[in-house]
């Protein structure tokens, strides 16, 4: 959508239901606009207090009463939107709120012609436009009803609050201000001054890449917390796949028989570990083709090794009890030698329980664990955050996501080409400037002063309608 398009739209008031589909105690309809007076006026009977509740009935086009609720009147711009918005707290019967809704529309449309339906989250769209949010906290808006832990919901209310976005302008704020003094330099050549030594150019940026290093560390922390590691669990039939998967989600998902070849297709488990999701799946488990029983197991086969290449890590179970097996060897190693070299992989060797103390060592790199007893769990879950790169998150971690992460490092990126323009014999100014003007709009990409429309309309579609 182009600008003017889109501001054109902006202008007409719009409104939504704003509850969860299906029955409830309350259901909400809210509505923003320039100015919502005649829809106060019509649907509520009378003026309202400002950011005042205020029991009242809500009246139809005849007259009637459609319902008696709460009606809160936020003028702008002291609102959510910036905008006039109203928000009718009725029961939350679908009918009922659907009645509601049409009321609100047919008023609207009375007054307003362009009045129309929210689209998904229109509402949090304006509050950016309108500078009630940048772009990260209005992330975060999603972020924070998406929350699958309660680590990333507190994470998501921090970023609500501000806490990322204050960071980066900060990094921005120390960006602008080399790049001031780098650019007038370059507007007053005849000043003959070593410009990098006597302003401290060189120290502070290298104290701007040592905080973009941190804020770049913090931000991967965040899109974990957001996203979570995606984990296949691969090998060959009867190693135990989903025995395991069991065992770490704590109930019987998955069928477990002796019979090679039970599990036919994928199944995935999300589970936390110290907050962290974890996507895990089972996967039918891995043999030639030729050796597959029926067409429906080649196909989980296949369905296998393309889950394994989208993967974050494999876990490649080993059968403790089956090693030494010609056979059995043979499998493991042309699995291992077809196994994606981009994709970090554990080494786990199940049914440790089987095994008496005599009996050979795992090998080194490898752990071993029961997924019938449940020893090595433990061990287990944490190799995965350490794989993930969860080691310790510090307290106030804030949520992120992969497009802050790349903004980031883009970042990172362009203060390195600066730090080699810095640092030769024969700086040349005019490149480290639009070093710092690049690694400046990268960091602005995060909070919205530097966007482009098409990521506005993919980030706020994403949103539920009413949000």
């Amino acid at each position: 959508m182009r600008a003017t398009e889109l501001l054109a739209r902006q202008q007409d008031p719009i409104v939504a239901i704003a509850t969860a589909a299906g029955r409830g105690a309350v259901g909400i309809v809210r509505a923003s606009g320039r100015d919502l007076g005649p829809l106060i006026a019509a649907v509520c009977g009378r003026a309202l207090v400002p950011r005042q509740a205020t029991l009242l009935p809500f009246i139809d086009a005849v007259g009637e009463v459609l319902d008696r609720g709460l009606a809160i009147h936020f003028p702008a711009p002291h609102s959510y939107t910036g905008e006039d918005v109203l928000e009718l707290q009725a029961h939350g019967g679908p009918v009922l709120l659907q009645l509601l809704l049409a009321r609100c529309l047919q008023v609207l449309q009375a007054a307003f012609p362009g009045a129309r339906l929210a689209e998904p989250g229109e509402f949090t769209q304006r509050a950016f436009l309108n500078d009630k949010l940048d772009l990260a906290q209005a992330e975060a808006v999603a972020d924070l009803i998406e929350a699958s832990t309660e680590a990333a919901a507190r994470s998501a209310a921090r970023s609500l609050a501000g806490a990322f976005s204050t960071e980066v302008r900060a990094l921005a704020g120390r960006i602008v201000q080399l790049r001031l003094l780098v650019e007038a330099t370059l507007d007053f050549p005849e000043e003959e001054i070593d410009f990098l030594e006597k302003a401290g150019a060189r120290a502070q940026l290298d104290a701007i890449v040592a905080a973009v290093d941190k804020a770049l560390a913090s931000a991967r922390r965040g899109a974990l917390l957001r996203e979570g590691l995606h984990v296949v669990l691969a090998g060959q039939p009867n190693v135990g796949k989903s025995s395991l998967l069991n065992a770490l989600a704590g109930a019987e998902l998955a069928i477990v028989t002796p019979i090679p070849g039970t599990t036919r297709d994928r199944l995935r488990e999300t589970i936390q570990i110290e907050g962290v999701p974890l996507h895990v799946m089972d996967t039918a488990g891995l043999r030639h083709d030729e050796h597959a029983a029926d067409e429906v197991e080649r196909i989980g086969i296949a369905r296998t090794w393309q889950a394994i290449a989208e993967a974050d890590a494999v876990v490649f179970l080993h059968d403790l009890t089956r090693r030494g097996e010609p056979a059995y060897e043979a499998g493991d190693r042309d699995i291992a030698a077809r196994l994606p070299a981009g994709v970090p992989r554990l080494e786990v060797h199940n049914k440790a329980d089987a095994l008496d103390e005599a009996a050979a060592p795992v090998p080194l790199g490898g752990l071993a664990l029961s997924a019938r007893t449940g020893v090595g769990l433990d061990a287990l879950r944490h190799a995965l955050l350490a794989q993930a790169g969860w080691l310790a998150a510090p307290e106030g971690t804030v949520i992120a996501r992969t497009r802050h992460v790349g903004a980031l490092q883009r970042a990172r990126e362009h203060l390195g080409h600066a730090r080699m323009h810095a640092a030769a014999r024969d700086a040349a100014l005019d490149l480290l400037a639009e070093e710092l003007r690049l690694a400046h709009q990268a960091l602005g990409e995060i909070t919205g002063e530097f966007t482009s429309e098409d990521l506005l309309g993919e980030i706020f579609g994403r949103f539920c309608i009413g949000k």
